[in-house]
């Protein structure tokens, strides 16, 4: 495409160097696009972005070297060839990015799902309620991106808005029809779902996260906010948008003022428009009747837990503006028979229930820890740690959390990244109240069955394995944190880690040693 074309929506600030549509013959052809530089091509736009750790101006030269055709600039560039200045890149990429990728969106029907918990897991219910449906179906979310059988890893939640335009291409070629994607806070205030135009928007909840990013909740949820209030509310689908929105989150009442699209409202409160009724909610599951329309739909889920309630509700919503029958909703709810790392039952665990759970939030961890006490037939031994590099306020309420929640707390690492392990558990520890919850050694671990208290472990497999042998028939094992990751990011570098793995390597060991009895 033209570069003319490409950049006519971002109010260059200047350029040097062609004429554009004035001189065609200076108007260069773009073959590609890129705000890396390492991976330019001949004929390729370069366009520079200011990021956290570099700034993709230092590679300017580089991208020329490897045969860029133009260069994107938040400044101007007297001495390049070709250049247009822009007042900020991020907007003019995700303006580009559409562009190139023939705005793929404006023709696919496109869920996105905000909130700063569940978003993983209503994916998995709507994408099972719409394949019902018989929709092909698309996902970009926390755990992978995938389309028409295809799998792939995804390194963050929202991706650049040029991979994710890439990636909306690349499923509308294969006939995908219907879009659900995670729409992370970062994705919003640093502009890559700019020029993404969905037809549902799901609000979720609001809890204490990203504060090492926001600074406050207030700039938290304002940054929420502006993608029901401006996002669902522009472009060409702003007449036929629907909000969904959890009213059992206090901010999502709040949202609800504001929003200006047809609002779909989610809950248990008796103003909701959707809602669930005669609810059953055991270690086993989830039943009840849904409430849609004034009618109820009897349904069953293998999900445990009541913030999936929330999740089945907002799947439910959001199924409901797009037109999808009852009778599919529920068929998608009860075939969605789990989650990856969203309190995923692992099996066999020999007498003992376990889970693997991503809740890495003060709210989450919460959530998980009070829905399995009410059910616990013995103890529940959790394994919290708190990431590096991230929110140090909320590590200090995890750890009360989990001393609280927990017959049995083990304190461990989750990702420490750049940060000393032990430092990260110090501020974990200072949540913790020593006069009610006494620390445990190793040997009072593996010895004493009725054990309480909390332990410290700073080596995750360790504190895993210890978990294990720790635990008696009917206790609950729960492992937080890390869910479906298959990884652990340390200051060294990134190693192999799946606590799914360890805890069934774990359990399989003592078993045959005969330890698990």
């Amino acid at each position: 495409m033209k570069l003319s074309y490409l950049i006519k929506e971002c109010t260059p600030l200047w350029d040097r160097g062609f004429a554009l549509e004035s001189d065609p013959g200076t108007d260069p052809e773009i073959t590609s696009i890129h705000n890396n530089s390492s991976e330019v091509k001949p004929g390729g736009l370069f366009i520079a972005i200011k990021g956290f750790n570099s700034d993709g101006h230092d590679y300017i030269e580089d991208a020329l070297e490897r045969g860029a055709a133009a260069i994107v600039a938040q400044q101007r560039l007297t001495g390049v060839p070709r250049a247009v200045e822009v007042a900020d890149t991020r907007k003019a990429m995700a303006s580009i990015a559409a562009r190139f990728y023939n705005n793929p969106s404006q023709s696919l029907c496109v869920t996105g799902i905000t909130g700063t918990n569940g978003k993983t897991t209503i994916t998995w219910i709507l994408e099972s309620i719409l394949n019902q449906a018989g929709h092909s179906t698309g996902v970009i979310g926390t755990v992978n991106w995938r389309y028409c059988g295809n799998t792939y890893d995804n390194p963050v939640t929202t991706p650049e808005s040029i991979d994710l335009q890439q990636m909306l291409s690349r499923m509308k070629t294969a006939g995908v029809t219907h879009v659900i994607m995670e729409v992370s806070s970062h994705s919003i205030d640093l502009h890559r779902v700019r020029n993404c135009w969905f037809d549902v928007g799901v609000f979720t909840n609001l809890t204490q996260d990203h504060l090492d990013y926001h600074k406050t909740m207030g700039r938290y949820f304002a940054c929420k906010r502006r993608f029901f209030t401006r996002h669902l509310q522009t472009g060409p689908k702003a007449a036929t948008a629907v909000s969904v929105i959890n009213l059992d989150d206090g901010h999502g009442r709040e949202l609800t003022e504001v929003v200006e699209t047809r609002a779909i409202t989610t809950g248990r409160a008796g103003d909701a428009s959707l809602r669930v009724v005669d609810l059953s909610n055991g270690i086993s599951g989830i039943s009840g009747t849904l409430v849609i329309d004034g009618k109820g739909y009897g349904f069953s889920s293998n999900l445990v837990g009541s913030f999936n309630v929330e999740n089945i509700l907002s799947s439910a919503g959001a199924a409901h503006g797009l037109g999808i029958d009852p009778g599919a909703i529920v068929r998608g709810i009860e075939d969605c028979k789990g989650v990856p790392g969203r309190l995923e039952r692992f099996e066999p665990a020999f007498g003992r229930h376990v889970f693997v759970d991503y809740a890495h939030t003060p709210d989450a961890l919460e959530s998980v820890l009070t829905t399995l006490k009410d059910q616990a037939p013995r103890r529940i031994i959790s394994i919290v740690g708190c990431g590096g590099d991230r929110d140090r306020s909320k590590r200090s309420i995890m750890g009360n959390l989990a001393a609280t929640l927990s017959d049995l707390a083990i304190i461990t690492s989750d990702n420490p990244r750049s940060e000393d392990p032990d430092l990260i558990i110090e501020d974990v520890l200072t949540g913790i109240d020593l006069a009610r919850h006494c620390r445990l050694t190793r040997e009072q671990l593996e010895t004493d069955p009725a054990a309480t208290g909390f332990h410290v472990e700073a080596d995750r497999r360790t504190a895993l394995e210890a978990a294990v042998k720790a635990s008696r028939p009917d206790d609950i094992i729960v492992a937080a944190g890390k869910g479906h990751e298959t990884y652990q990011i340390l200051k060294t570098g990134t190693i192999d880690f799946d606590d799914r793995k360890i805890l069934g390597q774990a359990l399989e060991q003592w078993n045959l040693e005969g330890d698990i009895s």
